[in-house]
């Protein structure tokens, strides 16, 4: 069977990096709040000549080098994002343009913290369809340009980055076993950002309902990845790893107490990263893979939930 397995992982930070306590200067708070209701201690943030793009192609060089492949071995770019450079074109010309790819089938998924899921999801459709070989998926986002500073409930959760992965046709075994999307747009006013082309006019900030949102997370997260894992024929007992959105640290664990997994199988990163929307899971899954922990035949689960609300998960033989 004609499956699309990761060939190469990367990513890329901003060169700023911003402690606790560095924000507490700026912002009512403190480093022990944010710790302990969300296990942060770091956020990157993007300076003036760093974008969602040049972090995107930089992510996506990185899983190119992984991979072994050249940018003009690339015939697909799906780049999740909710803070793409330009209302339009694609942030995902952009990072084709700055690879120096002529011709590929490029463009944006907007699925806010879940992008980087639907847009693993599309690639692998196409890869699997014929209609792609070698498909860039990326996640990248600059969140600090829609957070409000004066909100210290919100503005202390997210940071910028990106990351990346490199999908290849294989019919060795290996690959995405299966992945299931959700979205429910009636939790609208739980996560938003209150800006828009067609609405206001102005990029907006972001908006949210902490309390609320977290049970919703919890609640979605466990059931779609035991959805995916069921439509693969596995279990939980089958997975070796489980890469979430890295939104807060609270939220982890629950999900994995609901599932009845042991904490020591999931990658949690968002104490160096802060909620870095569609760039935090393959952000985490490029750690996991760089220190050694995600290994050849290991059975890897991807999962995230956002704003929207969407949410979603994949399971991935590597």
């Amino acid at each position: 069977m004609r499956r699309a397995a990761v060939l190469g992982t990367g990513s890329a930070l901003p060169k700023r990096r911003v402690s606790n306590a560095e924000l507490a200067e700026t912002v009512d708070t403190t480093d022990e709040w944010i710790v302990a209701r969300t296990g942060i201690k770091f956020r990157h943030i993007a300076g003036d000549d760093e974008t969602t793009a040049t972090l995107g192609t930089a992510a996506a060089r990185a899983a190119l080098d992984a991979a072994g492949l050249d940018a003009s071995e690339i015939d697909l770019i799906v780049l999740a994002t909710a803070t793409p450079d330009q209302t339009f074109p694609a942030t995902a010309t952009k990072v084709q343009a700055a690879l120096g790819i002529n011709d590929c089938v490029a463009f944006d998924v907007a699925a806010v913290c879940s992008g980087f899921l639907y847009a693993v999801s599309v690639a692998e459709s196409m890869i699997r369809a014929g209609s792609a070989t070698n498909a860039l998926v990326i996640g990248s986002e600059t969140f600090s340009r829609i957070l409000d500073w004066e909100d210290r409930g919100t503005c202390v959760l997210f940071g910028d980055g990106a990351g990346a992965i490199v999908l290849g046709a294989t019919d060795d075994g290996r690959g995405v076993l299966s992945a299931k999307l959700h979205a429910d747009g009636r939790h609208n006013q739980l996560l938003y950002v209150d800006g828009g082309v067609s609405t206001t006019g102005t990029v907006g900030k972001l908006r949210m309902k902490g309390p609320e949102v977290f049970k919703h997370a919890v609640t979605n997260l466990a059931a779609v990845l035991g959805e995916t894992l069921a439509a693969a024929d596995l279990s939980i007992a089958d997975v070796d790893w489980v890469v979430p959105h890295q939104a807060n640290a609270r939220i982890l664990d629950a999900t994995a107490r609901k599932l009845g997994l042991s904490p020591d199988k999931v990658v949690v990163t968002v104490d160096q990263h802060a909620n870095t929307s569609a760039a935090s899971v393959p952000l985490a899954l490029d750690v996991a893979v760089k220190d050694g922990r995600i290994k050849t035949g290991d059975l890897v689960v991807l999962e995230a939930m956002g704003g929207g609300f969407t949410w979603g998960a994949a399971a991935i033989r590597w």
